[in-house]
C-alpha cells in the first residue's frame, strides 16, 4: 500500500494517448475489451482502491481527475500503488476527454482479470451462503441496484446467466455505488445450467414471482439459500418457475409487479433476517 498519493500528471491535450482509455465514455463502454471498465465518482474510487488489494482480480490501471477534486481525494489516492498513474486536467480538457460535462470529476480505468468462473465461485462459497441469481436482466440501472441490495444484505455472490447485461458497464457500477467491485459475481451459461449448479451445491432456490406459491415471509431458514429473479417485464420463464420453489411479495391489487431490484431488495432483507445475516 502506498504511503502517499502518487504525484499527479498534468494533461492539457484531450488527444493525449496516455488517457485514451477515458475518451468519450458517454458514447462507448469498455466492458468486454480485455476486461477493462470505468469507475466513476469518489465513493466508487474508494471501492476500487479496496478491491485493488483484495486479490479478487480487480485492479486500477489509471486515474483521471478534475484539478479541483485532487485535494479531496488525496487520502484515497494514497491507497493505490505508486505505479498507478494519476492524471489531472482542467474542466474544459476533462469534459473534452470524457465527451460530456463531468461534474463528478473523478474517473478510474480498471481491469478485471483472473477471476473465478461460475462453478469455481459456487464451489468456493461458505457452508452458510446467500446467493442472488439473475436471469435476463437487461437494464443497467436495475443491474446496479441489484448489486447495491446484494451488498446491503450480505449476499455472498451474484450469479447471472449469459443473457443478462454486463455489471461492469459504467452506469451499472455507478448505480451500485461501487458494490459491483465488492460482491463476487459470475456471468455465464444458461439459466437452467445455473439452477442445476446451485441445486448440486445444496442451495434452496426460491424464484420470485407475483404468482409465487409461498408468501415471502414463509421462506424458511436454510444454510444455503439462492433467490432467483427474472427479466424486467415478463419475469422468470414458466419452465424455470416449475423447476424451483416460488415466492411472492404481497401487494395491493392493480399493479402488475414490482421493479425487479425493488423486489430483490425486499426478498433479500427477509431472507437475510430469518438467517441471522443482518
Amino acid at each position: 500500500m502506498a504511503a502517499s498519493a502518487p504525484s499527479p500528471i498534468r494533461v492539457d491535450d484531450p488527444a493525449d494517448p496516455r488517457i485514451a482509455g477515458f475518451v468519450s465514455i458517454k458514447e462507448r463502454d469498455l466492458t468486454g475489451r480485455q476486461g477493462r471498465f470505468i469507475a466513476e465518482g469518489t465513493v466508487v474510487l474508494r471501492m476500487l482502491a479496496a478491491a485493488h488489494h483484495s486479490g479478487r482480480g480487480l485492479v486500477a490501471e489509471a486515474i483521471l481527475l478534475l484539478e479541483s477534486r485532487v485535494a479531496g481525494v488525496e487520502a484515497i489516492l494514497a491507497e493505490f500503488p505508486a505505479e498507478v498513474p494519476v492524471y489531472v486536467a482542467a474542466a474544459p480538457v476533462f469534459d473534452a476527454i470524457a465527451g460530456f460535462n463531468m461534474h463528478r470529476g473523478v474517473l478510474a480505468l480498471g481491469r478485471r482479470d483472473g477471476v473465478s468462473g461460475r462453478d469455481a465461485l459456487i464451489a468456493s462459497l461458505p457452508a452458510s451462503s446467500l446467493v442472488l441469481a439473475a436471469c435476463g436482466i437487461s437494464n443497467h440501472d436495475n443491474m446496479g441496484s441489484l448489486f447495491r441490495n446484494a451488498a446491503a444484505f450480505g449476499v455472498d455472490a451474484v450469479l447471472m446467466d449469459d443473457t443478462s447485461c454486463d455489471p461492469m458497464y459504467r452506469k451499472a457500477i455507478r448505480v451500485s455505488v461501487g458494490s459491483v467491485l465488492t460482491v463476487p459475481f459470475a456471468r455465464e451459461g444458461s439459466a437452467a445450467a445455473l439452477i442445476e449448479r446451485l441445486q448440486h451445491g445444496g442451495f434452496a432456490i426460491w424464484g420470485l414471482s407475483p404468482a409465487g406459491e409461498t408468501d415471502i415471509g414463509g421462506i424458511p431458514p436454510a444454510a444455503r439459500t439462492a433467490l432467483l429473479v427474472g427479466t424486467e417485464g415478463e419475469g422468470l420463464p414458466p419452465a424455470i418457475l416449475k423447476s424451483v420453489r416460488t415466492a411472492r411479495i404481497r401487494q395491493r391489487p392493480g399493479l402488475d409487479s414490482l421493479n425487479v431490484s425493488m423486489a430483490a431488495g425486499i426478498a433479500l432483507h427477509q431472507v437475510a433476517l430469518i438467517n441471522d445475516r443482518i
